[in-house]
């Protein structure tokens, strides 16, 4: 089990599935910008300093080249700090 520290959160990035245009071309998931939306995993403990803003389960929306890209266990996460998130999607 991953557990992030230091105000970082894990987040599982959903993928996009590949996008048809009107003219019926096929454009890959490689071929568009990295998506900025994912499921939180887990967050770090709270501190004195630092109280969670997300938890687990939560969809969110985080900048662009936010966190550092990791695989676990086979699955692909990104690890972020929490700042970088920019909102939570309900």
């Amino acid at each position: 089990m991953l557990k992030p520290l230091n105000e970082r959160v894990i987040v599982q990035v959903k993928e996009e599935q590949e996008e048809t245009t009107a003219s019926g071309l096929v454009l890959p998931t490689a071929a568009k910008e990295k998506p900025q939306i994912g499921e939180v995993i887990a967050v770090s403990d709270a501190t004195d300093d630092f109280t969670p803003q997300v938890k687990k389960g939560d969809h969110v929306l985080f900048e662009k080249y936010a966190g550092s890209e990791v695989t676990f266990e086979g699955e692909d996460y990104l690890i972020m700090k929490e700042k970088d998130i920019v909102a939570v999607i309900d």
